[in-house]
């Protein structure tokens, strides 16, 4: 075994470079959205993107995910999960570079936002009103937070990480219809269905 070990190529086989990117969501005025950093560097230059960055050889993927997380935003300590990995060969001019994509859920008055010096702009923008076609594969990730983001509405307390520890079942509705974006929900169902999932501790 030790022998084997010792006899083996690690240049025998291509090694793409792995990255983590995270599509952190938040709610401003009762609309849904999204923080994107406007890159300072080659490629896609002054594009806005998703917030992420390389994996380091010692770090695992979510120390990985916090730490991009922090250096890109400012951000810390929040709700993260990981998303899907993506890897389509051209999706990266630099290489070969494979992306595992991270979801992250804070309030937008909880810390303060802090460029990186890899970005010339850090913003939060509405869901429904982005600055165009964000960099690399992008919007392809952005449309799958948002597709796991309402998916997971029906059996988790996902949306809850958008709202104050102590909060009304009305603002519970109003984040609801943002996330699912269908207009408005009727009131005595959404509270039936939210009562029958026992998600909710009533506090008086």
């Amino acid at each position: 075994m030790i022998e084997n070990a010792q006899n083996y190529d690690v240049t025998r086989y291509e090694r793409p470079s792995v990255t983590v990117d995270v599509v952190i969501f938040t709610l401003i005025g009762g609309s849904l959205h999204v923080l994107l950093v406007q890159r300072r560097n080659w490629p896609h230059e002054g594009r806005w993107a998703i917030p992420g960055g390389f994996v380091e050889m010692h770090e695992a993927l979510d120390e990985a995910a916090k730490r991009e997380l922090e250096e890109e935003t400012g951000l810390r300590d929040v709700y993260l999960e990981q998303l899907y990995t993506f890897g389509a060969p051209q999706r990266d001019p630099r290489s070969r570079v494979i992306s595992v994509a991270y979801i992250a859920l804070v309030r937008a008055d909880a810390q303060a936002l802090r460029v990186s010096d890899e970005s010339t702009a850090v913003r939060w923008f509405p869901c429904a009103a982005l600055p165009g076609e964000l960099a690399f594969d992008h919007d392809t990730i952005l449309a799958a937070a948002l597709n796991r983001l309402r998916s997971k509405l029906e059996y988790t307390t996902l949306a809850f990480q958008l709202l104050p520890e102590v909060f009304s079942i009305l603002e519970l509705k109003a984040i609801y219809e943002q996330i699912l974006g269908e207009g408005e929900l009727d009131k005595g169902n959404f509270y039936r269905k939210i009562k029958d999932a026992r998600l909710l501790e009533e506090t008086g």
